[in-house]
């Protein structure tokens, strides 16, 4: 579900940049971080109140489960719709803050408006990705996502290629595309099902949805940190390389995307089954899964930094054509951050773990540290060193600084709950 949800972003770029134009891939470029950064709230509500959700199920109280799992959904919806309203209202001062200019600024503006109409469903699409794991249902979850997915491949073939809209009709595929993957799971929690959770009247709980903020906090840093780093990338890079050096970081961060999604998807998936044996406390079977979890990440890890190296110039290719020189220096980055990748998984899980222990305190500490000192320290230090390359050595040294803490603290809290 991760890696189709990534597939929206992706699908926009690849067309933009194939049938549209090199300015309008930047622009897609330069406006979706921060984009991403208020889609990603569905996150911090999914994984927080998820883990809150599972944990009560596994308490037997199912309807207390629901009246939870309603009142997240509904509160969720109502903050999307009041962040759209002044985002719509100023895009345009947003994208200039940004750097963008002339030709760039109005394009821009254009996807950005028409994109941001989608928020709020965007945010249900983020949060029922974890719900669907959470009523045990990801079977249906998936299915919904991938047929998101290709809609939006769809229409962007139709409105880009077909109807010749540009820009505009790559912006309104995925707006469209949003309303899909966010509409359909309302209609079916809403229905009687035979999954374990459904959309109820909520009763009002401050303190559930402050503790779902909590829990979720961490994993809203950890999914809006690369969002976040990118908005200082593309501001850098626009004052001092272009147009060309945002065209590369965005071909960077889409091809990213995927491999992140992997770890990530695993790491939330993962998430409410420790919650439920936490609350069950059945520690024999807690212990169990964390040992096999780590094997998982440390296989897939090695698997994602060879697949990384071996496709760096073919994926390259398939953004950039035959614009040689980007495809080199692009070809050139990727090999470089892709050793970031073993030490990504470990970065992700550690978080996502302890928000399942409903830990937010030490989950949130991972994730500020990763974002707000390993990596942009790094980023505003490491280029004075080794120049433009000391960009994406920040990368790896944010990881690898970030998976060592996730150990620190695994090994730490093992007798507090007895994994």
């Amino acid at each position: 579900m991760n890696i189709f949800t990534s597939l929206y972003i992706i699908v926009d770029g690849y067309f933009v940049a194939s049938f549209v134009g090199k300015t309008e891939f930047a622009a897609v470029n330069l406006i979706m971080p921060v984009l991403n950064i208020m889609g990603t709230i569905g996150y911090m509500f999914g994984v927080g109140g998820s883990a809150l959700i599972a944990k009560t199920l596994g308490e037997k109280n199912r309807e207390k489960a629901n009246s939870l799992f309603s009142l997240i959904v509904l509160t969720s919806s109502v903050l999307g719709i009041l962040m759209m309203i002044p985002g719509f209202i100023f895009m345009p001062r947003i994208t200039a803050l940004l750097g963008a200019e002339g030709e760039l600024l109005k394009n821009t503006i254009l996807y950005g408006r028409i994109f941001i109409l989608a928020l709020p469903t965007w945010i249900l699409i983020y949060e029922f990705q974890l719900f669907f794991v959470t009523a045990e249902k990801p079977g249906l979850g998936l299915a919904v996502t991938v047929c998101a997915g290709l809609c939006n491949i769809l229409l962007d073939a139709l409105f880009i290629i077909g109807f010749k809209w540009g820009l505009a009709g790559a912006a309104a595929a995925s707006a469209l595309t949003q309303f899909v993957g966010g509409v359909f799971p309302l209609i079916y929690f809403r229905r009687k099902n035979n999954s374990l959770l459904k959309l109820v009247k909520p009763t009002w709980d401050g303190r559930a949805v402050m503790k779902c903020c909590t829990n979720g906090s961490s994993e809203f840093m950890a999914e809006a940190a690369p969002s976040l780093v990118g908005v200082v990338y593309n501001v850098q890079l626009l004052k001092f390389a272009g147009e060309n050096g945002v065209v590369i970081y965005g071909l960077l961060m889409y091809i990213s995307l995927i491999f992140w999604a992997i770890f990530v998807g695993y790491s939330n998936g993962v998430g409410s089954v420790f919650s439920y044996h936490y609350g069950a406390q059945d520690y024999a079977e807690l212990k169990n899964l964390l040992r096999r979890s780590l094997v998982i990440i440390g296989i897939t890890s090695a698997v994602m930094f060879v697949l990384s190296e071996v496709l760096a110039y073919p994926l390259s290719i398939l953004f950039l054509k035959d614009n040689r020189q980007l495809v080199l220096d692009a070809v050139h980055a990727f090999r470089i951050i892709s050793f970031s990748y073993l030490f990504t998984g470990m970065a992700i899980f550690g978080s996502a773990f302890f928000t399942a222990l409903n830990n937010g305190q030490v989950s949130a500490l991972i994730s500020f540290l990763r974002t707000f000192v390993f990596e942009l320290g790094a980023v505003l230090l490491l280029p004075a060193l080794f120049g433009v390359d000391g960009i994406w050595y920040a990368l790896i040294f944010a990881e690898f600084m970030a998976a060592f803490t996730s150990i620190i603290f695994m090994i730490a809290l093992r007798k507090k709950y007895h994994y």
